[in-house]
């Protein structure tokens, strides 16, 4: 069967070629270099309009505020960006979240969280979890925040509501997952059947983050708040997930949503044809991506 896509979003296939050939054909590759070639990730995001950024440093966690035009500043994005908790931040994942705040029409925090090999798991959790109570701390309610992230960050924005819960605290309304990276055994049996498909992810590059992130083997995969596929989700948020068909960690997604579910908990997933990892970052430039972000905004307001 064919699937047709729009040519605006073959930007993020090439992109990601790019990418994985570069990774490929580079000996010694440092995780300075490696970090500059993936902040390119803003690149198929079209800037939005009538939105300005603001740097600030909120619960000991620096970050940028995406601050749309009439936007409710009551209400919050808490934003995490991808990358493999090794590569990513907040400057590579802006224009992204202004898009979906924009269509939300409320505000986003993108966290500069730290980042492995330097700063293994849990510091990423942890660092969502102080960015999370320093907007509670400031009058936020915690119900008008939601949780957002894409791949990694997609991983963060799950884990934070369960290593809230774990600490008796007040829980965010919502949690949106873009294209989550979950599992850390890379047990999805779509990384074999859309491994010829995906144009970046690949199990060799998962087990090099993987390693990065639970300290070469130190950390226990299944550990909940690494790899919320283990995790209990009695009492989650609603939640939002989401996924392109053409991905290697499709079934990340799938497991998540069932899982959820399973517990009782409301959760939505939407899966687009042929796309590839995190697919709204072409927001602005490609109809599959705008399309996506227009779905989110629907279950955000129902």
């Amino acid at each position: 069967m064919t699937t047709t896509t729009s040519l605006q979003s073959d930007a993020l296939r090439e992109l990601y070629a790019d990418w994985a050939s570069i990774i490929a054909t580079t000996p010694g590759l440092t995780t300075r270099l490696t970090r500059s070639l993936f902040d390119e990730w803003h690149q198929p995001t079209r800037e939005p309009e009538d939105v300005t950024y603001r740097e600030e440093t909120i619960g000991g966690v620096p970050g940028i505020w995406t601050l749309p035009t009439g936007a409710d500043t009551s209400r919050v994005l808490l934003y995490t960006h991808g990358g493999g908790f090794v590569v990513g931040s907040a400057a590579s994942h802006r224009k992204l979240a202004a898009h979906v705040a924009k269509q939300l029409g409320v505000t986003a925090f993108v966290l500069d969280y730290r980042r492995a090999p330097e700063h293994p798991h849990p510091a990423q959790v942890e660092d969502g979890v102080a960015a999370f109570t320093g907007l509670v701390e400031r009058g936020v309610d915690p119900a008008a925040v939601t949780t957002i992230g894409d791949s990694a960050g997609g991983n963060l924005a799950v884990a934070i509501p369960l290593a809230l819960r774990e600490r008796g605290r007040p829980l965010p309304g919502g949690v949106i997952a873009l294209s989550p990276w979950l599992d850390m055994e890379n047990s999805g049996e779509t990384l074999v059947t859309n491994d010829a498909t995906d144009a970046l992810i690949s199990v060799p590059i998962l087990e090099s983050m993987i390693a990065a992130v639970l300290a070469e083997g130190r950390i226990d995969p299944r550990t909940p708040l690494a790899n919320p596929l283990h995790a209990d989700f009695a009492g989650f948020p609603r939640l939002y997930v989401d996924a392109g068909a053409a991905e290697s960690l499709l079934a990340d997604a799938t497991r998540l949503v069932e899982r959820a579910r399973a517990a009782g908990v409301d959760a939505t997933l939407s899966v687009a044809d042929g796309m590839q990892h995190v697919f709204p970052c072409l927001a602005g430039n490609a109809p599959e991506a705008d399309e996506e972000i227009a779905r989110i905004a629907r279950w955000y307001r129902a």
